[in-house]
């Protein structure tokens, strides 16, 4: 009986594992240690942890939390890894890691090809935000920018030139890039180009020398200069 009760709670304990995963990860340009995180927030939404932190995982792995930090970052930007809202419990309202966008790459039968220079130009917009920011992204700001990239289909090069536009107007923060792009999106302007015209239009209405100003005027040419080089 102990040996029955033994092999039963064996069976219980199991984790499945596609195989097309295993066998096909290196694709998706996913390393070892990638996928180790990966399974790692799968087994921990089946134990019913949805949104385990870098500490927790590193707990069941050889690397730290530094680097499992890394890693979840990583696979956010890469859009391999989603954050989403957990309403179950609508008293204790959360978020959970979803792993949807993987099986999506993973079992699409044709998947989209883009432009080898804007897949890089989107990987390196991440480390543009960072270097303005002088700090790590959050999660939940690397999922904004994956929702401007794929849900709101802005081209890299414009989210580029929203944040130069925000930094210029001494306006760092999300809030204030969203409703750059919002705007533009709004108006029609879909390339580098046209926001450039777009800025040139707003500033020269905000130096207006018709409009009485107490601070001195500037020189709001400064401002077209992050434009100039796409």
């Amino acid at each position: 009986m102990k040996n029955k009760h033994s092999y039963q709670n064996f069976l219980m304990d199991q984790l499945t594992i596609p195989t097309k995963l295993l066998g096909e990860y290196h694709t998706l340009g996913l390393t070892e240690k990638d996928v180790i995180v990966l399974l790692q927030i799968h087994r921990f939404s089946l134990s019913g942890v949805y949104f385990p932190t870098p500490d927790e995982i590193a707990d069941c792995v050889t690397f730290d939390q530094q680097e499992c930090s890394m890693i979840l970052r990583k696979l956010l930007q890469k859009n391999m890894v989603a954050i989403e809202q957990n309403e179950a419990d609508k008293v204790l309202m959360g978020e959970q890691y979803s792993l949807e966008p993987l099986w999506e790459k993973l079992y699409q039968e044709a998947p989209p090809k883009k432009d080898d220079m804007d897949n890089e130009l989107a990987m390196n917009i991440f480390l543009l935000f960072e270097q303005e920011f002088g700090r790590a992204l959050s999660p939940f700001e690397i999922e904004t920018i994956n929702i401007w990239i794929d849900e709101d289909e802005q081209k890299p090069a414009l989210i580029k030139a929203a944040l130069r536009e925000a930094v210029l107007m001494s306006k760092l923060n999300f809030k204030y890039i969203d409703r750059i792009l919002r705007e533009w999106k709004k108006k029609g302007i879909r390339s580098v180009e046209q926001a450039r015209e777009q800025s040139k239009s707003f500033h020269s209405n905000q130096s207006n020398p018709n409009v009485e100003r107490e601070e001195p005027k500037r020189d709001v040419s400064l401002y077209y200069n992050w434009l100039e080089d796409e």
